[in-house]
């Protein structure tokens, strides 16, 4: 006779696998309702961003224009050679602070769509899950623009300038819709960057990996992350080392949290020893 506690765990929470599968045209019909959700949360954060379109525009370029004084290059401009440009460029702004705005709301979305798969005790941290996931891309945006920016400026505007032989000045003439692909790629990156602690935290509390695994992962996490800041930070060794430094610091931080909620690999080794 089956028993009344069969296909739950040994905590009394209910296995996900007892569920009843979903068809890929079921998870197709979810992921397009999360996306649906998402983007209709999108649209007002994203009109009231439009309401301030021209103090968004002059807080993000702050970075841009003290180091243009500092390096005594003139009046600081942006250009644009469409007509269309600068419609572009506030929309981009528009949408890009519209996204931080409304990421509480994705992020629930994104958990919500993995839920069905997770275990009833797994599904307890959705709202911390949201908040840490929200703070930590929000802060990472932060850290960007207000760490990485000025440094990354003042090294890549500095290399221009009146030349040795004084006959001839490199003069910087930056585009406004360059400028705020070039900004908002890099704040979107150091968010998605900062999620590095969520992400491990929640492959160990999902008993994925647990902390000593994720501590032996470190030495080659070090060497992704060298390429990840390689790759997404402009061509100079400072800003790299400001992306290398934050990757690393919040990866053994992930490790922390794993350590502390995760399961312990002793419990697991010795639950496999005695089955």
């Amino acid at each position: 006779m089956a028993s009344a506690d069969s296909g739950r765990e040994p905590d009394g929470t209910e296995d996900p696998a007892d569920d009843e599968p979903m068809t890929i045209w079921e998870h197709v019909r979810e992921l397009r309702t999360r996306l649906v959700r998402s983007i209709l949360a999108l649209i007002p954060t994203s009109m009231i961003a439009w309401e301030y379109k021209e103090q968004l525009l002059s807080f993000l370029v702050q970075p841009l224009t003290k180091a243009w004084i500092s390096l005594g290059l003139g009046e600081p401009t942006l250009h644009f050679a469409n007509p269309v440009d600068p419609f572009i460029a506030y929309m981009q702004i528009a949408v890009a602070v519209g996204f931080i705005g409304a990421s509480p709301w994705i992020f629930y979305q994104a958990w919500m769509f993995i839920a069905p798969g997770l275990y009833a005790r797994e599904k307890r941290y959705a709202i911390p899950f949201v908040l840490a996931t929200s703070i930590f891309f929000a802060g990472g945006a932060f850290f960007g623009y207000a760490v990485v920016f000025p440094l990354g400026f003042e090294t890549l505007l500095g290399l221009g300038g009146m030349l040795p032989t004084g006959d001839l000045r490199v003069q910087p003439t930056i585009m406004i819709t360059e400028y705020l692909d070039f900004a908002t790629r890099m704040l979107l990156a150091f968010g998605v960057v900062f999620e590095v602690p969520v992400v491990v935290a929640f492959l160990a509390i999902a008993g994925i990996v647990n902390w000593k695994q994720l501590l032996g992962f470190g030495r080659w996490w070090i060497v992704i992350a060298s390429i990840i800041a390689a790759v997404l930070t402009p061509p100079d060794v400072g800003s790299q080392l400001m992306m290398l430094g934050p990757l690393i610091v919040l990866y053994y931080l992930g490790v922390l949290v794993a350590f502390l909620l995760g399961p312990k690999p002793e419990k697991e080794e010795e639950a496999s020893e005695a089955g």
